[in-house]
């Protein structure tokens, strides 16, 4: 039945029914669906002079529009972020960069909120910077990670950031790298990174903290299946989480399994041979040893070197990695290439040239631009 049968019958009715509480009233017609008076403001965009003293004072908003800046695909927005990091660097350096990492359901956030209460009520200024996964469809994330650590987001002395990763972890993980110094230079001096969870994320995670902490369930399986990841041997610190209730026993068990097992590995570059760790995030049980385990590991690394040693390689490292990321975007943004390079993936797939021919002829009409 149509809208006009139905308001025709709901008339008639109205009409022969005076005395009824159902008679209809007639609607106002022709009202706008957006309030006439609302005006847009454009926000105005912030200087890099404005950018880099609300860092330096501690301000929490303008040192979430500066990530944002740096996080931009917009190549007016890379200029300034590259600016105003190079204004702050001179401010950064002074914080403790741990990574935490671990399986899905290892309790990652459940564990960060909890480390983060302590590490807030020892005085620190606490920042953790969570890689958060994109979808591979339609490419959006969830970034609920403020959602999961509601005891501590509200803490002014707690900043959460999370950054989808979008699919590329390299290219998170160099903003992440940056956003670090943005947050150094802002007066925190504790950073946690928390990692996708999956795949090269840790490598790239890794290559950019002092601590790497690998967080492990019991009961799982994989106790002795670890030792064949070359995650293992990234960790400084494992810990078993969830150690609590009935999961007691299984967690001490497989903290001996583990401790076991990182003996079978070298010492580390860095002379600190990993413990294993056990706590649980819900009763607050063994989070004070977790962290007693980090001063314990900086004091060492200090000691004999290993912790500037580690910053100086990092910092080559991620030159050499800005230098391949440039190359990359340039070479794939060239118009000469843009216009050619679908043409020879055709034919690659086709088997009409081998796909080390294609890249050979496409390097080589890259750098005659040049000529």
């Amino acid at each position: 039945m149509t809208f006009s049968k139905i308001n025709h019958y709901e008339k008639e009715y109205a009409d022969t029914h005076h005395d009824t509480a159902l008679n209809v009233t007639q609607g106002v017609e022709g009202q706008p669906i957006v309030n006439p008076y609302f005006t847009r403001r454009k926000k105005r965009n912030l200087t890099t002079e404005e950018y880099v003293e609300g860092i330096l004072a501690g301000n929490i908003t303008t040192l979430s529009q500066a990530i944002t800046l740096i996080e931009s695909n917009n190549p007016e927005h890379y200029a300034q972020a590259q600016e105003i990091i190079e204004r702050c660097l001179p401010h950064a350096g002074k914080s403790i960069r741990i990574g935490i990492t671990g399986v899905p359901g290892a309790g990652k956030s459940t564990f960060i909120e909890a480390i983060g209460n302590m590490v807030a009520s020892l005085k620190h200024k606490l920042a953790v910077l969570a890689i958060d996964p994109s979808s591979e469809r339609s490419g959006g994330s969830i970034l609920g990670d403020k959602t999961r650590m509601e005891s501590i987001c509200h803490n002014p002395d707690i900043f959460i950031r999370p950054s989808p990763s979008a699919g590329s972890l390299g290219g998170v993980a160099r903003k992440t790298r940056e956003t670090i110094v943005l947050c150094e230079a802002a007066g925190f001096d504790v950073i946690f990174i928390e990692t996708v969870g999956v795949g090269q994320s840790e490598t790239a995670v890794h290559s950019m903290v002092d601590l790497f902490m690998l967080l492990q369930i019991s009961g799982a399986g994989d106790e002795l299946q670890g030792i064949k990841r070359g995650i293992m041997e990234m960790a400084d610190l494992m810990v078993i989480t969830k150690a609590d209730g009935e999961n007691i026993h299984k967690a001490e068990l497989a903290r001996t399994q583990f401790q076991g097992a990182l003996r079978l590995f070298p010492v580390p570059d860095s002379g600190w041979r990993p413990r294993v760790l056990a706590c649980s995030s819900v009763t607050g049980t063994g989070i004070e040893e977790v962290w007693k385990g980090v001063e314990e590991f900086l004091e060492h690394t200090r000691n004999n070197g290993y912790f500037k040693h580690n910053r100086n390689r990092q910092n080559k490292y991620w030159m050499y990695e800005s230098i391949h990321e440039a190359l990359r975007n340039s070479f794939y943004h060239a118009p000469e290439i843009e216009t050619r390079i679908g043409d020879y993936e055709k034919r690659v797939l086709d088997d009409k040239i081998s796909s080390f021919i294609a890249a050979k002829e496409l390097l080589e009409l890259y750098f005659k631009k040049d000529r």
